[in-house]
């Protein structure tokens, strides 16, 4: 254990990368010793980024052993502050965001809407998309679910989810086409111009280079609460370890969310 974390190669140019304060200065300290060391002298900033620091560590020596992968300590570390940044973003939104009740909302006129959401299963690095298209009406159009491989975190997961969101919406003709998320970190990315350098930063790309084939396609938020339908899909595909595609339907399932 503590030559994983403080003797790698791999994992001293991780601690090198992040300059913020040299964690490895007590060297003559036990791994237990050190890791106390740390979390009681630090200020909790410092102790956020070297826990997440020690998860990424972990995950890569994982991901190295099952998937064959090699990833220098720089681009750990810059997955670090990529993820702790995508992390700032989402808990800033919880000031903005209603904690009210909110319903689903229905399109109007001709509009069509698109919802999305994403279950992810950290240990197994699996998750699953959920999708729901419903009209003016409330009637579902379809629904469906993917199930994804190798997922590094519930960010990529997310922008997975968008990505099919975007990918359905473009087989349309429907004149109007809002596609609706409730990670207001992944939407404002879709939204924004110029190139994203975060960590699901080739997903964003994808979004937007399939949303520019489109000027019929706009992304907005929506708190969670008014997702349900979508979230019921995406988690239970996860456990079920089922993928679906219903016309006109949703499984038995998500029956309660169908409401129109």
């Amino acid at each position: 254990m503590d030559h994983l974390f403080r003797d790698c190669p791999v994992s001293k140019a991780v601690w090198g990368s992040l300059s913020a304060v040299n964690f490895l200065q007590e060297k003559n300290l036990e791994f237990e010793q050190w890791l106390t060391r740390i979390l009681v002298d630090q200020r909790t900033s410092l102790c956020r980024l070297f826990c997440c620091t020690l998860w990424a560590i972990w995950g890569d020596r994982n991901a190295r052993i099952h998937d064959k992968t090699n990833r220098s300590g720089q681009e750990i570390a810059c997955f670090v502050h990529s993820y702790l940044k995508e992390v700032d973003g989402l808990e800033s939104t919880t000031s903005i965001v209603s904690k009210e009740n909110t319903k689903w909302k229905h399109p109007l006129g001709q509009t069509v809407k698109i919802n999305f959401d994403r279950a992810y299963n950290e240990r197994n690095r699996q998750s699953a998309s959920g999708i729901v298209v419903r009209n003016s009406e409330g009637f579902v159009l379809l629904s469906c679910t993917d199930i994804h491989h190798r997922v590094l975190s519930a960010f990529a997961a997310e922008a997975l989810a968008c990505r099919k969101a975007t990918k359905i919406a473009l087989n349309m003709q429907e004149k109007e086409i809002i596609i609706e998320g409730d990670s207001l970190s992944v939407i404002k990315k879709c939204k924004a111009k110029g190139e994203d350098k975060s960590q699901i930063g080739v997903y964003i790309h994808d979004i937007q280079q399939l949303q520019s084939k489109s000027s019929r396609v706009r992304f907005e938020y929506t708190p969670r609460s008014a997702n349900g339908l979508a979230h019921t899909l995406a988690t239970e595909s996860l456990r079920r370890k089922e993928e679906m595609y219903m016309v006109e339907d949703v499984p038995t399932y998500a029956e309660n969310w169908y409401c129109h």
